[in-house]
């Protein structure tokens, strides 16, 4: 099979991911074999191949965003059946003992697994997966957005609750990426005044025809004092400013798997108040279940730039230069004909 590895992690322009040919794996215990049609290109693939993540074993094939079809079940294996469409997403497994397991907090599972940097991903024309942590898809998405889902859509909406918006309240966003295009409407759809601060003038643009109420630059302070935020830049210096434009007693949460250093904080202008920093750390498989349903009830329109699956490398340095508006999808498999 076709897949897509990483080499030797670097900047993307000393082309980190190689392109080999591999065995298609073969489902164990439990796992499920997956004939990848799409695989979404998530900003943590990039922290991966250039080595902001170091990768957890050589060779690990990126992507976490795969829409594909089960190919074959491994033994024991009860819950899905072959040919059905399913989702791969970034939480691989846990060990469902810890004590942040067995209280409903796996995403915090001292031991977990993660697929695209402990296992081999969705850049990929077959991969397998854990059976109980693969998602069923709703019919009304197809595959290309379904994809960004998987990823940008449920840890944004992990970020959007640890925001703890109030009803009806302000919520400024920095960045607006894949995930952040997606947790707007979420957001939106349930009564939130949205302001984004971004440094993009597409992605500005993208936030007004979505709804949001203002769209500024980066380091520009919203129109009115925020309720909640959610930082999904990978930029530390964004920090501050974000602390700075919450109300009494709101709060920032920081998004992404890796952010460059916050600079120094001042309590007052910052902190006091009450105002809270929190990060997200990956997922619930719960979470999963409900942004899906949320998306299907919502109608969610992911936003979407499709590359072939030889572009796997150009998509990285697209979203590395911002040259993706929404999210990026890498179709694995050729597209079906019409018809």
């Amino acid at each position: 099979m076709r897949a897509w590895e990483v080499a030797t992690p670097g900047p993307i322009d000393t082309k980190p991911l190689r392109p080999v040919e591999r065995p298609i794996p073969e489902p164990g215990p439990g796992q499920v074999l997956v004939r990848v049609a799409v695989c979404g290109v998530c900003r943590t693939d990039l922290h991966l191949a250039e080595g902001d993540l170091a990768p957890r074993r050589p060779g690990v094939v990126p992507g976490h965003e795969a829409v594909g079809h089960v190919e074959a079940l491994g033994p024991g294996c009860r819950r899905l059946r072959t040919g059905e469409r399913v989702g791969v997403a970034w939480l691989a497994s846990t060990c469902g003992r810890c004590r942040f397991c067995r209280s409903g907090r796996e995403n915090l599972c001292v031991d977990p697994r993660f697929t695209g940097w402990d296992l081999d991903g969705g850049y990929a024309e077959y991969l397998v997966a854990d059976e109980a942590f693969v998602y069923r898809l709703p019919e009304r998405f197809d595959d290309d957005d379904a994809a960004p889902l998987l990823c940008a859509g449920i840890i944004g909406y992990r970020a959007l609750r640890q925001a703890d918006l109030p009803p009806g309240g302000r919520l400024g966003i920095y960045g607006f990426g894949a995930s952040a295009h997606l947790t707007a409407q979420v957001a939106i759809a349930a009564g939130a005044e949205v302001h984004v601060m971004t440094r993009s003038p597409d992605a500005r643009a993208l936030a007004l025809e979505l709804g949001a109420a203002s769209a500024g630059d980066t380091f520009d302070a919203p129109p009115a004092p925020l309720d909640a935020a959610i930082l999904f830049a990978p930029v530390g210096t964004a920090v501050p400013p974000a602390l700075a434009a919450l109300d009494r007693g709101g709060t920032l949460a920081v998004a992404g798997i890796y952010l460059s250093d916050i600079p120094s904080l001042d309590y007052q202008a910052h902190l006091f108040q009450e105002r809270t920093l929190r990060s997200v750390t990956a997922n619930t498989r719960s979470d999963g279940v409900q942004l899906l349903a949320i998306a299907e009830r919502i109608g969610i329109r992911p936003t979407t730039t499709v590359y072939p699956f030889e572009a796997a490398d150009q998509a990285l340095a697209d979203l590395r230069d911002d040259r993706v508006n929404g999210a990026a999808v890498i179709r694995v498999a050729p597209e079906p004909p019409a018809g």
